[in-house]
């Protein structure tokens, strides 16, 4: 008998990396992915008969299962919410709905089929000492999330774990729109011979990681997490000029953005309980990429 993994987000970046780690490290495994599309795309499908790709909303989840006559789940790693900071201002709604209620139908469906949720929190949460949780809807939603879960576990049993991701980079990253990752613009305006562009003051820091290793680590909690607290991170801070000067061209100050924090470093040691350290640093990745892209 097959096992049944859903992956919520998975024609997204992460989620495409994910069922690919996935379709290996469970070899009797079959893949479900329920994404909506909003930035997942279909260049990220895996072309394998062991996957079925769904268009539907996390709002719709039970419906949808129920509908198809799919088997219950044995994980579900949900990543299918509304991932941007200073988007989510424009676009509130889209994230409470994406954010709250998808994920409230996606803990009921997972404890209902008695089913181990590996949810995707955000580091957000984490900066000024957790007070930055409450600087835009994004953070304020992934913050409401936890408690949530952690409250449903209480009220009616659930088996999750739940991960943080820190600035997620490599290949398949979004590098065009207003949903590009920071990285991904670099190297856009890098191979446009275009100027980089900082967000002032340039001196605010991030904690990059690369996708190898978020997926690396989603599995390993997966298969030995449990509660809260796994922070995937390089464990390092970096200012966002310096990040630019790696790319070894010019970079110029854009104005300050509404409802960003100011530092970002990951405490890997929880993660580290479960062998799980950053394995790829941003520096040998940006020279990589820089040397097979000579300007």
């Amino acid at each position: 008998m097959s096992r049944t993994l859903l992956v919520t987000g998975g024609a997204g970046f992460v989620g495409g990396a994910l069922i690919k780690s996935l379709l290996t490290e469970y070899s009797d495994a079959v893949i479900i992915s329920l994404d909506n599309y909003f930035t997942g795309s279909p260049e990220n499908h895996v072309n394998d008969p062991r996957v079925t790709y769904i268009d539907g909303s996390t709002v719709d989840i039970a419906k949808i299962w129920a509908g198809r006559g799919l088997p219950a789940p044995e994980i579900v790693f949900h990543l299918g919410e509304y991932s941007r900071i200073v988007q989510s201002f424009e676009d509130h709604d889209l994230t409470w709905d994406f954010n709250l209620l998808g994920t409230k139908e996606v803990v009921k469906f997972t404890a209902g089929h008695g089913a181990k949720l590996i949810y995707a929190g955000s580091s957000s949460k984490f900066g000024n000492d957790g007070e930055d949780e409450n600087l835009n809807p994004y953070a304020w939603t992934k913050a409401k999330n936890i408690e949530y879960i952690k409250n449903y576990s209480n009220w009616f049993g659930l088996d999750y774990a739940i991960t943080y991701f820190y600035n997620v980079y490599g290949p398949g990253q979004i590098t065009t729109g207003k949903y590009a990752t920071v990285i991904g613009i670099f190297e856009r305006q890098y191979l446009a011979g275009e100027p980089l562009t900082v967000v002032s003051p340039g001196t605010q820091t991030r904690d990059f990681t690369h996708i190898d290793d978020i997926v690396r680590g989603l599995v390993l909690v997966a298969r030995g997490g449990t509660g809260d607290g796994y922070l995937l991170g390089a464990g390092n801070e970096r200012p966002l000029a310096e990040v630019a000067k790696l790319f070894g061209t010019e970079f110029v100050l854009v104005p300050a953005l509404r409802g960003e924090r100011t530092r970002g470093q990951a405490d890997t040691a929880k993660a580290a309980e479960l062998g799980w350290q950053a394995e790829r640093r941003l520096d040998e990745y940006v020279a990589g990429f820089v040397a097979a892209n000579p300007r």
